[in-house]
């Protein structure tokens, strides 16, 4: 045991190291004012692949990032290994600012919110007209997430082939909701991504609907060279689709603007995250009514004006249904 007399030097004490560390802790974080800029393609147990330049890069999320999470389609800087050799891993420092956010809960319950994508343009809400039957109430909540995340909605409709879609565009032909239609015919022989490719041209679009519509089916047609399973099938007794995608993925199209980002196959659309307040601009043809309604009028009272509005011919009884039918289920939510 060595013992120290009465002139030691200082050089001699040893120190004990701290617990966390002998770096002194700091606030100031780096900038990273060289960092590469990025965009994430997917992300697959914690391993986000990022395309730099003209190159996929592995990256994984910095710790000085703390709680915030990258999502498909979020602009990124990136610093480390950006050579996107094999068994090199970046890392992501910097998420910049998003311009829209697409994001739902498993469903009303739930409070906890997921971001499915960010910085899309536009969200694709495709629907099978049959097999499985159509759910207008699950195409409405997709439409109430498009307005809140500031995304233009698209209905695409697909296996015209064993349905028509009269009934479909009679809910939301008035709604100014570009669409389009397609059969599995036109599928196979390209004349239905022709199509939904115009509606795609320098934008990113959000693809979402439930499982065993064709989603992936369309996606795949639009980018062959990256084609994703398509392997599953409807249930004949739910009439409800197995999920063939697991995780989001951007794919590029022909254009250095255009992508589309195939998300996995949903089967509850959950709006707890969003204020009952916003849930009307899903609803453009109602809204107007509401200039009569009273204050902190729910949509759903005796006072309501939008009772008038749709008996006076301004929208479907359809549409009003919907709309309460959303706001009844928060509202039982919240008085839980």
């Amino acid at each position: 045991m060595r013992r120290y007399g009465k002139h030691t030097d200082e050089d001699d004490i040893r120190t004990r190291p701290n617990r966390k560390g002998n770096r002194p802790r700091t606030n100031i974080r780096p900038k990273h004012e060289d960092a590469a800029e990025g965009m994430v393609l997917t992300i697959d147990r914690g391993r986000l692949t990022c395309l730099v330049e003209d190159r996929t890069v592995m990256a994984m999320k910095a710790r000085e990032l703390g709680r915030k999470a990258a999502v498909v389609g979020d602009r990124v800087a990136l610093v480390g290994d950006l050579s996107g050799a094999k068994d090199t891993l970046a890392r992501i420092v910097r998420i910049e600012e998003r311009s829209s956010l697409l994001r739902r809960t498993a469903d009303d319950d739930d409070p906890y919110e997921r971001v499915v994508v960010a910085n899309a343009d536009q969200l694709a809400i495709v629907t099978a007209l049959a097999d499985p039957e159509p759910r207008p109430r699950l195409i409405d909540r997709c439409l109430v997430a498009a307005y809140d995340g500031g995304l233009e909605p698209l209905l695409v409709m697909t296996k015209s082939d064993l349905a028509p879609p009269d009934k479909l565009l009679e809910l939301y032909g008035d709604l100014d909701i570009p669409y389009v239609v397609t059969s599995r015919e036109e599928l196979e022989n390209g004349d239905a991504a022709d199509r939904v490719r115009t509606f795609l041209d320098g934008r990113i679009t959000a693809f979402v609907g439930h499982s065993g519509v064709g989603k992936t089916t369309l996606v795949n047609a639009l980018v062959p060279k990256d084609r994703r399973r398509t392997t599953g099938h409807v249930n004949a007794v739910t009439g409800r689709g197995r999920h063939t995608t697991t995780s989001a993925l951007a794919l590029p199209l022909t254009g250095a603007d255009d992508w589309v980002i195939d998300t996995p196959g949903v089967r509850s659309f959950g709006l707890a995250h969003i204020d009952p307040s916003r849930v009307i601009l899903a609803f453009p043809d109602l809204e107007p009514g509401t200039e009569g309604c009273p204050r902190a009028c729910s949509h759903d009272e005796p006072d309501c004006a939008l009772d008038a509005w749709v008996e006076e011919g301004h929208a479907d009884p359809a549409r009003l249904y919907s709309l309460r039918r959303l706001l009844a289920t928060r509202e039982r939510r919240e008085g839980d």
